[in-house]
């Protein structure tokens, strides 16, 4: 699996816990600590973000980190 792939995985998963949560990205980068335009490149899968901005991410959406990592290498 290439890397885009691997990011396009997770940021799916942003995605789907954030919608089923109904916040906006503007809700999960408030309460997560993180600037809204990192959180619309991540879900974009634009960036390979660090592991604390993944943490604070899963931490903000209820989840833990290897919720949003769970997929077959």
């Amino acid at each position: 699996m290439i890397e885009k792939e691997i990011l396009l995985k997770i940021a799916s998963k942003i995605i789907y816990e954030r919608k089923k949560k109904n916040l906006s990205q503007e809700q999960l980068a408030e309460s997560a600590g993180i600037n809204m335009r990192s959180i619309s490149m991540i879900e974009n899968g634009l960036t390979n973000m660090k592991f604390l901005t993944l943490y604070k991410i899963a931490e903000a959406l209820g989840v833990e980190v290897k919720d949003l990592v769970d997929f077959h290498l």
